[in-house]
């Protein structure tokens, strides 16, 4: 009879621990890291999102120190888009009281490329988040490798 530590994990229990870690370490307290490498982002949405099989937008929102508050996942699309509504984006926001947010989405097709629609949902959620002086930090696309708006200029 094997043991447990002898038995090999499938890739959904090696998933499942990996998403238990990173929740641990981004759960919100006075002791919760600050994101301070756009590759921990990168890498918790990947995880959070890359199986879907129809778009889901996110928010990951934070504190004035990029202390995680929350990850909530707002909107639930189709397989090639999903509607987000600015409103609700600033009530998540103040709701969490929230200083800085990231945005994720998925695309279900793998592509990561940012389209002219996810462009400009981005301008106005920024633009409305302002109003309420929340700082949009970077809007993060998963498909087969995750794209950063921020680090291709775009905010």
């Amino acid at each position: 009879m094997k043991s447990e530590l002898t038995k090999p994990l499938s890739d959904d229990s090696i998933i499942e621990s990996a998403l238990k870690i990173l929740e641990k370490r981004l759960t919100y307290n006075i002791y919760a890291p600050v994101l301070t490498s756009p590759e921990d982002s990168k890498n918790f949405v990947k995880l959070k999102l890359s199986e879907y099989e129809h778009e889901v937008f996110a928010c990951l929102f934070m504190d004035n120190r990029h202390r995680v508050i929350a990850f909530d996942e707002l909107f639930k699309g189709t397989i090639d888009g999903a509607s987000v509504y600015p409103r609700e984006v600033v009530k998540a926001a103040l709701s969490h009281n929230a200083a800085a947010v990231i945005f994720a989405h998925n695309h279900p097709s793998g592509n990561a490329e940012p389209s002219q629609s996810d462009r400009q949902i981005t301008t106005r959620l920024k633009d409305a988040l302002s109003l309420i002086d929340v700082r949009v930090l970077d809007h993060l696309v998963v498909g087969s490798e995750v794209i950063s708006f921020a680090e291709r200029g775009y905010l």
